[in-house]
């Protein structure tokens, strides 16, 4: 049943895209779309984009009073740090990753709808879990075979843009004190499904260390 409503939920959020889409579109078309849908986006939100020297130069945060944004030109990934955490940033290994998110796709006039989600304890009483390794600023990482992700999406592929904040944020084991960001995350970083449909998407994540 579970993944039964993960999946419809996708299959309500996606069908304004497919619907609307012109299927003569070129891949350069799409990819236009997708940054006019960003750019009405943050104009809907009343977002502040920072660029990466201002956020180095804030220690990695960005001013969430503000509504602060950085904006990851080579990804072209934004990100809102909501809480750093209370660990240490990430050293070379190998780590297990407990993570609650919030995921919703972004409309070509700004407007965002819910795809999938286990931010509610009692549909998800546990998060989904990934495996992380990190080399240098290289990072790459595998779901288990379970949770809200792995099945809304059948892939146990974890998106680049959700590894990126990785190599900033101090990530805990206490859950009082999770790193938590926002991310605006274009489809060459995202999911499989917004891969394939040339869709942004905006996210809500928690990270955590496994115990």
């Amino acid at each position: 049943m579970k993944t039964f409503y993960i999946v419809l939920l996708g299959i309500i959020g996606l069908g304004f895209f497919i619907q609307s889409c012109d299927n003569s579109k070129t891949y350069a078309e799409l990819k236009e779309d997708e940054r006019e849908a960003i750019r009405r986006f943050i104009e809907l939100k009343n977002i502040k984009v920072i660029d990466e020297d201002q956020f180095r130069a804030q220690d990695s945060t960005t001013n969430v009073a503000n509504n602060e944004y950085v904006l990851f030109e080579e990804s072209g990934v934004y990100m809102q740090v909501l809480n750093r955490g209370n660990g240490e940033v990430l050293s070379d290994g190998r780590y297990e990753i407990l993570t609650r998110y919030w995921e919703e796709v972004i409309a070509e006039d700004g407007t965002s709808d819910t795809l999938s989600s286990n931010m509610n304890p009692n549909s998800f009483p546990y998060p989904d879990e990934f495996i992380l390794t990190k080399t240098s600023n290289s990072l790459s990482a595998s779901f288990a075979g379970y949770g809200a992700m792995y099945q809304a999406h059948g892939s146990a592929y974890v998106p680049s843009g959700w590894l990126l904040p990785l190599n900033y944020l101090k990530v805990g084991r206490e859950n009082s004190g999770r790193s938590k960001v926002k991310l605006i995350v274009p489809h060459s970083e995202g999911t499989s499904t917004a891969s394939g449909q040339v869709v942004p998407c905006h996210y809500e994540i928690t990270y955590q260390m496994s115990r």
